[in-house]
C-alpha cells in the first residue's frame, strides 16, 4: 500500500466522487478509478458503495480512512520539518469566511506575499463550521473564522474585530417594520447568523422567515431591492452603503461585537510559512 494510493483514497472519501477527487488532485479521472480499484483488490474488500448519487464509504473504508488520515498527516508533518527555515517556501493552504476575505485579507496577504514570495498561498472560502472542520481534517493549514471556537484541538490568534449591524434598503428606519421582513442570511453554519438569530429571539420574535444565499453580493443586492433585511459585519457593507444601495442600523451593544480568529490545529508541526503568517497576524493586534 503506497502513500499515493492513500492520498487518492482520502480525496475520494472526502469528495464523495471520483470526478471531484480527480479535479482536486489534478489527476486524470481514469487514473483515480484505477488506483481505487487496485487498492480494493489489494485489500480484498470494497471500500466504497457506488450509486448514482456518488460514493460513500463502507465500514472497511471508514476504518481505513482513519488510518489514512493519521499516516498522511505524519508524512505531511515530516515534510514540514524540512521546510522550517528563515526563508519560508512551499504551499500554505488557508481558508476564510467570505466577509473577511472580501474586506480584510487583501492587505494582509499582500504584505505577507511581499515578505515571503516563495510561499505558494491558496485561499478557500466557506462558513465557520465547515472551515474549522477542514482545519481539523488537515485539509487546511489554518482559517479565518468567527470566534470563539470551542474545540480542544484548535489554537487561535485574534485577527480582526467587527461590528454586526442590521442592514435594509435605504429610507427605512422603523425597527419593528424592518424585523417583520424576511431575513437574508448565508447558509447554516455562519457564526454571525447564530448571533443574529439570538438577537431576533431577544426582541420577542419567535417566528421569522429566513432566505438563504450563497454569496455576500447576492445578499446585498437582495436587501437593496427590498427583498428583505440582513445582519452583517459593518465593514462588509461599507461600499454598498456609500453607494446608497443599503442603510445600516445599530444593534444593542450585547449583539454588536464580532471577533475574527485565525485558527490552526493544536499539536501539529507548523511549517515556516504558517508560523510566519501567525506572527504577522499577532503583530497587527
Amino acid at each position: 500500500m503506497e502513500s499515493g494510493d492513500l492520498r487518492i483514497f482520502q480525496a475520494v472519501a472526502r469528495e464523495g466522487s471520483i470526478t471531484k477527487a480527480a479535479q482536486m488532485l489534478n489527476y486524470v479521472q481514469s487514473n483515480v478509478t484505477n488506483r481505487i480499484q487496485y487498492l480494493e483488490a489489494q485489500l480484498g474488500i470494497p471500500l466504497f458503495r457506488r450509486s448514482n448519487r456518488g460514493m460513500t464509504l463502507t465500514p472497511a473504508g471508514e476504518n481505513l480512512l482513519g488510518y489514512a488520515d493519521k499516516i498522511l498527516t505524519l508524512l505531511d508533518e515530516a515534510v514540514k520539518t524540512t521546510q522550517y527555515s528563515d526563508h519560508p517556501a512551499g504551499p500554505l493552504r488557508i481558508g476564510s469566511i467570505e466577509t473577511t476575505a472580501a474586506i480584510h485579507l487583501t492587505p494582509l496577504l499582500a504584505e505577507y506575499r511581499l515578505q515571503y514570495p516563495d510561499v505558494n498561498l491558496s485561499l478557500t472560502t466557506g462558513v465557520t463550521h465547515a472551515l474549522v472542520q477542514k482545519v481539523l481534517n488537515y485539509e487546511l493549514d489554518g482559517a479565518f473564522v468567527y470566534g470563539p471556537v470551542d474545540d480542544p484541538d484548535i489554537e487561535h490568534a485574534a485577527a480582526f474585530e467587527e461590528e454586526l449591524v442590521l442592514i435594509s434598503e435605504p429610507g427605512k428606519s422603523d425597527m419593528h417594520e424592518l424585523l417583520a421582513k424576511p431575513m437574508l442570511f448565508f447558509d447554516v453554519g455562519c457564526t454571525h447568523r447564530a448571533k443574529a438569530e439570538s438577537f431576533l429571539r431577544g426582541t420577542g420574535l419567535t417566528a421569522y422567515q429566513i432566505m438563504e444565499f450563497g454569496t455576500l453580493a447576492v445578499i446585498l443586492d437582495g436587501v437593496s431591492a427590498g427583498l428583505g433585511v440582513s445582519m452583517l459585519p459593518r465593514s462588509s457593507i461599507a461600499k454598498a452603503e456609500e453607494a446608497g444601495k443599503v442603510a445600516f442600523h445599530s444593534l444593542p451593544e450585547e449583539y454588536r461585537n464580532l471577533e475574527v480568529w485565525f485558527v490552526y490545529r493544536q499539536g501539529s508541526i507548523y511549517s515556516s510559512a504558517l508560523s510566519r503568517l501567525i506572527q504577522l497576524i499577532e503583530t497587527k493586534q
